[in-house]
């Protein structure tokens, strides 16, 4: 075989792969009130279906390239192919909702180790002179993958019944599993240990915060379960930076926040993933269990929330070359939370779609000034020979923020309201999506907390299609 039709399964193989596993993270929110009725799931069950996904994927996100790096990025590029499809057939043959977490777990173990090997294989196995090209054609295919995953997902849904949003991943994932071993060719890095304290100590500590937070409302928040994981949570992740500070290879290197730009352009990261993922959880249910709309009615007005940042993050990447990126992303996250707060503003169980449509806009323009510039100064702010760690971290980061936006919003929908009637659950949506939109704001204040520009030199132009992925 030569070199170019080899390159070419290497396209092919890696973006199959993205796309499916990309694809999850939002194709199971049109599927939320479905799957509610179907396996008579409670709230703190259904945030789990999506919470179980994000938080097994953002921990493990740091650690899936250096497994590759260390044992061959094919073998364990294939290894976590498998363990995706497995989790997808299990998620898809679930009798219940615990079940169904168990499986989305799994799914995000899978996801995990793919998602960071796509890019490195990738890369690998491109010329250097048209890794642009095929890098740039990589974010494409990501960026549809999350635009039209709840439109997907409602599609399927609307068409078939939930359980083959996962059963679609399975005929896709065995036809991957054998064109890798056989098609790519075995690279390792220069990266091959595994922090393994620093992820057993993260993976704990976040699982308890997340626990807590989830369970609050319906154990109590003053009850031994919840301050004991909520306690047991934050003393583990406490323990967790003091071992990255004295760590020979630590997963999340502690030093980088000791960077004024990295630190903050991190922490508003996780506010706009905060307020995204936390308000579309609930925006998705809002069109089915109030307005009555279909899985696919429901997904397809979501479309323009997802798929607008694809058409305005490329002209931001090209404001950022003439106006300071941080300025561009606090304006952006600005926006968002304009847009945000007028949703939970003019939001009634008879609200007109119309009615939406402007804040929608307005909300979407501002994630898609978000992506590209929050890339190179995530870069710019670090060495060359740690942008990948650098670029890890701000995905792992981000992720995170979904999974505390949804447990959060979550939360606070369930103290003002609840399921009983469409008025009972606007009563929990509007104060839910108006906290959402405040921490988006703080994310805003700290980007024009930020005095300078990175030095051009700093910025390297290929990393934003990673970033935009997760």
């Amino acid at each position: 075989m030569t070199h170019k039709a080899n390159m070419w399964w290497t396209f092919a193989i890696t973006s199959a792969a993205l796309f499916m596993v990309t694809l999850d993270n939002l194709v199971v929110t049109t599927a939320i009130p479905v799957i509610r009725r179907d396996l008579h799931a409670g709230l703190s069950g259904l945030e789990w279906t999506v919470n179980a996904y994000t938080l097994v994927f953002a921990v493990l996100l740091l650690t899936g390239a250096a497994l590759g790096d260390r044992f061959g990025r094919r073998l364990v590029f294939s290894i976590g192919l498998g363990i995706f499809t497995a989790g997808s057939a299990a998620a898809a043959l679930a009798p219940s909702i615990l079940a169904l977490d168990a499986a989305r777990a799994l799914q995000g173990l899978g996801g995990a180790i793919v998602l960071p090997l796509t890019l490195t294989i990738l890369s690998a196995g491109v010329p250097e002179n048209r890794r642009g090209v095929f890098l740039g054609a990589w974010g494409g295919i990501s960026g549809l993958a999350v635009a039209f995953g709840p439109l997907v997902g409602g599609a399927v849904v609307s068409g078939i019944s939930w359980h083959w949003i996962f059963w679609l991943n399975v005929p896709l994932g065995l036809v991957l599993i054998p064109l890798a071993l056989l098609r790519l060719d075995e690279t390792r890095g220069p990266f091959g240990k595994v922090d393994l304290p620093g992820l057993a100590l993260a993976s704990a500590g976040l699982f308890g915060i997340v626990w807590g937070l989830v369970r609050g409302n319906s154990v109590g928040w003053g009850s031994t379960e919840i301050v004991g994981a909520l306690v047991a949570g934050a003393v583990l992740v406490a323990a967790f930076v003091a071992w990255e500070l004295r760590a020979e290879n630590p997963m999340l290197p502690m030093r980088f926040f000791r960077n004024r730009t990295f630190a903050l352009a991190n922490a508003a990261s996780m506010m706009m993933s905060f307020g995204m993922f936390g308000s579309v959880f609930l925006l998705a249910q809002f069109f089915q269990t109030v307005q009555g709309y279909s899985p696919f009615g429901s997904g397809l007005r979501i479309l323009p929330w997802t798929a607008m940042p694809m058409i305005v993050a490329p002209i931001a990447g090209a404001l950022s070359d003439r106006i300071p990126a941080h300025r561009i992303i606090g304006t952006g996250l600005a926006l968002q939370a304009a847009g945000l707060a007028w949703i939970a503003a003019v939001s009634t169980p008879t609200t007109p779609y119309i009615d939406l449509v402007a804040p929608f806009s307005l909300s979407v323009i501002g994630m898609g000034l978000f992506f590209a510039p929050i890339a190179n100064l995530i870069l710019g702010s670090v060495r060359t020979v740690e942008e990948g760690q650098a670029s890890g971290a701000n995905n792992a980061i981000r992720e995170l923020g979904g999974v505390f936006g949804v447990a959060v919003l979550a939360s606070v929908f369930s103290q003002y309201g609840g399921y009983s009637s469409g008025t009972a659950f606007v009563n929990g949506m509007t104060p839910a999506v108006y906290a959402g939109a405040a921490v988006v704001a703080l994310g805003a204040f700290a980007m024009f907390a930020i005095k300078r520009r990175p030095k051009a030199g700093d910025v390297v132009a290929l990393e934003p299609a990673f970033e935009a992925a997760a």
